[in-house]
């Protein structure tokens, strides 16, 4: 190179710098991008909530900028609750500005709208229909509002990342606000969230709810209780702290700085969904009146506190960060649902609430349920997992001769994990190791979630043997568990009570309305199946008797392998069906000690159920 043409080239290096620098400095000092939220409600009784959604300073962005547009969306699924639910189909009235003046928009999808423009600070407003009361949405009338954020809060994709800031203007005379947000100290009812993913992970309770405290594990708690329920706070607020505290021990480790339940009381509860640091409950306004429906109630709170570590923290990689656009694909939701409900129940064994013996009933149910539902025998629990999305919440009537439940068989399987852990390591480890392992290596040290194999061998692990047959037989596979097997060790065996009668049975279930007999449903393989009734057809006469309201009056006396004449009226048509009643399929197992227990079987019994210095067993002296 010619030294002319070298001092020109360095002269343009020198420029190319400081243009690079400047522009640098320029970026350092420029205010970071600002997504501001304000939500009103003028008029609560139309169910409508009104949002004004304000983007500023996002000029160094240039994913945003070098289209000369800017994309917002709205959700169409909520973490927690695997169904695409269409959020955007309750949104109205979108508008945008900037400068007081309006900016085109459009929407170019069902969930995305498009802002032409070249300015760095808009003006986003919309409102929002909410007339539907569920965990999983969001609900606006004379009384109070409620919301889901996935259901309220549009985002933009390249700003989730930012911290989010949302202000609440409550409805004249309205004065609480309940939300695990972060409060921003000096603005009344204004709070913040790291990002994107913690706002729709809260969910808001405004109106005037009362409210108590607690602390448990040295973490203030605070219940937001909406509906008109009468209840004792301090007996309450005892019963929570038990709770929280016994699921606490599992990992031994709290993530959060603060707790906050929202906890709605009316007619038709839908149960509850896990958030980051908080949680909604639904319950009747009869929760709290017996026993009975006390411990029901304290055995959700037990599942949805749980998932604080369980999902959460602890959780299959598919579940985060989220794509909010589709679904969210999981073979192991029998793991983040399941072992939530094993622990529901075992967390209350361990505070008391439940006796050795209704710990087993409990677990004996749940082994009835997956026995005797034709299901267990088609799907999978991984299956089961990865299908929520198209069949969990969206049963018809022959969900239960193709589907399982990932929450009660998870359950089941999470037992017997526990057990052949316990068995295999002579009680010095149990389900709790696992789940402390899956905490300390993927959640705090990999921060990520964990593969199916991943969770596998971290099983094997601390298990300490192969589960090659496990998984191939009871996770991925339908063959009929041996549990037995699994019981064994600890002195006892699984019986099933029910006594052969030779009562005829057919396999139909039905409903009775308006003066008609309607087939509901009718179970795989049994008579009615194989013998052609159908569900919808309404049953007239069997062996030319007319059937009234009870189909089992019409089936009294009839015995196994007795044929049947019944005549169904099906679209308008009358049809005579021939059928041949078979046997009675239906089991009913429970828990029984094995005659003369080893001290070894004992122990481990012992070291299972939480008892504590005592030599007998729990199902001793029945």
């Amino acid at each position: 190179m010619k030294k002319k043409s070298c001092e020109v080239f360095l002269l343009w290096v020198w420029l190319l710098v400081g243009i690079l620098a400047t522009v640098q400095a320029e970026n350092e000092t420029a205010p970071a991008p600002s997504i501001v939220y304000t939500l009103s409600m003028p008029q609560p009784q139309t169910h409508f909530f009104e949002v004004e959604m304000r983007l500023s300073n996002f000029a160094g962005l240039t994913s945003l900028k070098k289209n000369g547009y800017v994309d917002v969306k709205m959700p169409v699924w909520t973490p927690g609750s695997y169904l695409i639910r269409e959020y955007a189909r309750n949104v109205e009235g979108f508008t945008a500005q900037s400068g007081g003046k309006a900016l085109p928009a459009q929407k170019i999808n069902k969930n995305t709208w498009r802002i032409t423009t070249a300015d760095d600070n808009i003006t986003l407003r919309y409102r929002v229909y909410a007339n539907e009361l569920s965990v999983r949405t969001s609900h606006l009338d004379a009384t109070h509002g409620y919301l889901n954020g996935a259901s309220i809060f549009l985002y933009q994709n390249d700003l989730k990342g930012y911290p989010h800031q949302v202000v609440i203007q409550p409805f004249t005379g309205w004065n609480k606000v309940s939300t695990g947000l972060e409060p921003v100290n000096g603005q009344p009812f204004t709070f913040r969230a790291l990002n994107y993913d913690i706002l729709v992970d809260s969910p808001i309770e405004i109106g005037n709810h009362r409210t108590f405290t607690f602390t448990a594990s040295g973490i203030p708690h605070t219940v937001a209780m909406y509906g008109e329920v009468e209840y004792d706070a301090t007996k309450l607020a005892a019963d929570y702290k038990k709770v929280c505290e016994a699921a606490a021990t599992v990992i031994g480790e709290h993530p959060c700085q603060s707790y906050t339940f929202i906890v709605h009381h009316f007619g038709n509860p839908s149960g509850g969904l896990e958030h980051q640091n908080s949680t909604t409950l639904q319950t009747t306004r009869e929760a709290y009146k017996n026993e009975t429906n006390y411990k029901r109630f304290l055995t959700l709170v037990a599942h949805e506190y749980f998932h604080l570590w369980n999902v959460k923290r602890i959780r299959p990689v598919a579940l985060g960060p989220f794509d909010y656009d589709n679904e969210n694909y999981t073979s192991m939701l029998w793991v983040s649902e399941g072992f939530t409900s094993f622990y529901e129940d075992y967390i209350l064994r361990r505070a008391g609430y439940f006796t050795p013996d209704q710990y087993l009933n409990i677990l004996a149910g749940d082994i009835n349920s997956i026995e005797n539902q034709p299901g267990s025998r088609v799907q999978s629990v991984a299956e089961s997992s990865f299908d929520a999305w198209i069949k969990a919440y969206r049963p018809n009537e022959n969900s239960t001769n193709s589907t399982i439940s990932y929450y009660t068989k998870g359950s089941v399987l999470a037992n017997l994990l526990n057990l052949t852990i316990l068995a295999n390591t002579n009680g010095t480890r149990n389900l709790d190791d696992l789940m402390r392992f899956l905490w300390n290596e993927y959640y705090k040290k990999r921060q990520r979630g964990f593969t199916d194999e991943e969770f596998k061998k971290a099983a094997e692990q601390v298990a300490n043997r192969n589960l090659d047959d496990f998984f191939r037989k009871y996770v991925y596979g339908t063959e009929v568990i041996d549990y037995n097997a699994f019981v064994l060790p600890f002195g006892l065996q699984l019986a099933n009570t029910v006594i052969p009668n030779n009562q005829g049975y057919l396999g139909a279930a039905t409903t009775f309305a308006n003066g008609k007999l309607t087939v509901s449903s009718v179970r795989r393989n049994s008579a009615a199946w194989n013998g052609g009734l159908n569900t919808g057809d309404e049953i007239l006469f069997v062996d030319s008797v007319r059937v009234g309201a009870d189909l089992n009056n019409a089936l009294a006396g009839k015995r196994t392998g007795d044929k049947i004449r019944v005549m169904v009226n099906r679209d308008g048509i009358q049809r005579e069906l021939n059928i041949t009643l078979a046997e009675n399929p239906l089991l009913s197992y429970r828990f029984e000690m094995v005659p003369n227990p080893t001290q070894q079987q004992r122990a481990l019994l012992n070291r299972w159920l939480n008892i504590q210095n005592q030599v007998g067993s729990a199902t001793e002296g029945r």
